[in-house]
């Protein structure tokens, strides 16, 4: 194992879902690109990486993060992999729903949600639980295996059961950590520590 691993864990840029009003839920089951306003973002994110010797970007299989994986890596010449374990939740039977007619079609599994998504999942998908059973493993993997600098795109609820380990935050908590499309987050392992410095930064972000 390496001595110290920097990796740049980013939400992926802004897709047409995202920017909907209201907004709604997009997980494993759409798989659309990024919009205009998420290309934007993801070049910003790039020059803000751009100084850092990163070598890899880490992307999973949905297309907006292999396309925001794919223009920050660009000004390093970096390798894209696919990691598939850090694919977004499952929202099941709540794909492509606002939350308003979430709360209307399926009160009571909405109310035990948003009670403790730990425990309780996106009706016919998975809980916060399950995602960072495959999350977590795969993210301390790289932490381990990779030396020097490295990215990650994840995703909203990806990141946030991942930060919410690393910050010994409940995972029924975790949906209050804030994950911006594009916004960065720093984190280090030295020797066997890992230790997050940044939680979703957006200053490259703020001319918005």
């Amino acid at each position: 194992m390496s001595e110290r691993t920097y990796l740049y864990l980013l939400r992926h840029g802004a897709t047409d879902a995202n920017q909907r009003r209201p907004y709604v839920l997009q997980g494993q089951g759409t798989d659309g690109p990024l919009s205009q306003a998420g290309r934007t973002q993801a070049r910003r994110a790039a020059e803000a990486l751009a100084h850092l010797p990163i070598h890899t970007v880490f992307a999973s299989p949905l297309k907006r993060s292999r396309e925001t994986a794919a223009i920050v890596a660009e000004p390093h010449g970096a390798q894209v992999r696919v990691v598939p374990e850090i694919t977004e939740v499952d929202v099941g039977e709540w794909e492509a729903m606002s939350w308003n007619a979430v709360m209307e079609r399926y009160p009571e599994q909405y109310r035990r949600f948003m009670s403790d998504p730990a425990v309780f999942p996106y009706a016919g998908g998975e809980s916060y639980a399950d995602v960072a059973r495959r999350v977590v493993p795969a993210l301390e993997a790289i932490l381990r295996e990779h030396d020097g600098h490295v990215a990650v795109v994840g995703h909203n609820v990806v990141n946030r059961v991942f930060l919410a380990h690393l910050l010994g935050v409940e995972l029924r908590r975790a949906r209050t950590l804030r994950q911006s499309n594009c916004g960065i987050n720093v984190i280090r392992r030295k020797g066997d520590e890992i230790e997050l410095i940044t939680l979703n930064g957006v200053l490259h972000l703020e001319s918005e």
